[in-house]
């Protein structure tokens, strides 16, 4: 078939405007201007914290888990991971920590 031909059969199936747009590479190419969603303006990110990602054993993550609902049991409803983990660092004495960590 040749490219008449199937300009044709694809015109009398989808329809001209929608043809020419895929043939000619609009279908396929950036969108214009006057097209594109506006941009949301986001608010500013919090500078006073950050999210970050580490790893831990699962035996270490199992303990500081179960510590938090030790802590929630204890009536502390807003305890979690984080908090305890906070909370280790303002006791931790450095002088105390073995060479091979």
């Amino acid at each position: 078939m040749k490219g008449d031909e199937f300009r044709g059969s694809a015109e009398a199936l989808l329809g001209g405007d929608e043809v020419e747009g895929v043939l000619s590479g609009r279908f396929y190419g950036a969108p214009s201007p006057s097209s594109r969603p506006r941009a949301k303006t986001l608010p500013p990110k919090p500078e006073h914290y950050k999210v970050i990602c580490i790893s831990m054993y699962t035996r270490d993550l199992e303990r500081l888990d179960a510590m938090v609902e030790e802590l929630k049991a204890r009536g502390m409803t807003k305890a979690n991971r984080s908090a305890l983990i906070r909370q280790a660092l303002d006791q931790i004495d450095l002088d105390r920590v073995p060479r091979g960590i």
